[in-house]
């Protein structure tokens, strides 16, 4: 008899290591390279020697080179076969934008290793980052929970995250032009000093949204901006989707906990009826091309139901 789904994600999906446990969910980290120096980004695990973000920060301040890249197919192949091992004959595996960094191709090319004699892999790019990803992540867990099959736990996954608006504040450019996702907004490049670059997660890239004069201008609009999203209408489900979700929010920053903080204060006043906001530090890996000063909101809006 097949066993039950399991889910994977990677570590940009940020989920304190106490909610992943709790959910269930194998965490697979991406690596930064400090200074000529490789480590795993940190889960929480306590397992091994790893990058925190604020070593990361302390380097990027110092103009240390810092890069990251994707876990290689062999450590997706080792994930599934554990998983395996433990009774699990179908697992989904949720990751950061294909956009934005390769590890969804190494799950890829993991589950067609396996596809001879290894568990069932659904690998799903979310199309996102931080907890856009992990709301998406959280879906997943919920639907597996209530019996759905390998299709419609990815299905969960998907939708979760690509129904999540992403907005983020940097306080420069220079982070992201370094690890070259800067994207169409190289044309600001010129007017950098002047400017405080407010950018939007599309269609799996970021993508510059405006320019304001002041980081107090920029957390406003970032506060703007996720409060049209929350507002606006549910998207149609269907009966798959089980239990309706609502609206969740996700407050992101890189040494920058007052800037955050303020930013779900005022949330809260705008949305009263959204419930805990979630604020955490993103870890190295995103922070690396952010960089310090970083403040980000996640929107998950809300399922509805199909009416035709």
């Amino acid at each position: 008899m097949a066993g039950p789904v399991a889910v994977v994600t990677d570590s940009t999906a940020y989920l304190p290591a106490t909610m992943a446990a709790g959910l269930g969910v194998t965490v697979v980290p991406l690596q930064i390279v400090v200074g000529g120096v490789a480590r795993p980004e940190d889960i929480g695990s306590g397992t091994e020697i790893t990058f925190g973000a604020d070593e990361v920060v302390s380097a990027l301040r110092a103009n240390k080179p810092v890069t990251t890249s994707r876990p290689s197919p062999q450590v997706f192949v080792d994930t599934y076969r554990r998983l395996q091992a433990r009774g699990y004959s179908a697992v989904v595996s949720v990751h950061l934008s294909g956009d934005i960094s390769g590890t969804v191709a190494s799950a890829r090319l993991a589950a067609a290793d396996l596809a001879a004699d290894g568990p069932a892999v659904e690998v799903v790019d979310s199309r996102s980052l931080g907890m856009g990803l992990g709301f998406g992540v959280q879906a997943a867990v919920a639907a597996a929970a209530r019996g759905a099959g390998l299709d419609e736990v990815a299905r969960a996954a998907s939708r979760r995250s690509l129904n999540s608006a992403i907005f983020i504040y940097v306080d420069t450019l220079e982070f992201l032009r370094r690890g070259g996702r800067i994207g169409a907004a190289t044309a600001w490049l010129g007017s950098a000093l002047t400017i405080k670059p407010v950018l939007a997660l599309a269609d799996g890239r970021l993508e510059p949204l405006e320019r304001v004069r002041t980081t107090k201008r920029a957390l406003t609009r970032l506060v703007e901006l996720a409060v049209g999203e929350a507002d606006g209408p549910a998207i149609a489900g269907s009966a798959e989707d089980g239990e309706v979700a609502g609206t969740r929010i996700a407050v992101h920053h890189l040494s920058a906990p007052d800037r955050a903080n303020e930013v779900a204060a005022r949330l809260l006043e705008h949305l009263p009826g959204i419930g805990e906001i979630e604020v955490t530090e993103v870890g190295p890996v995103i922070g690396a091309h952010v960089g310090p000063g970083a403040v980000g909101v996640v929107v998950a809006r809300p399922l509805g139901r199909q009416t035709g």
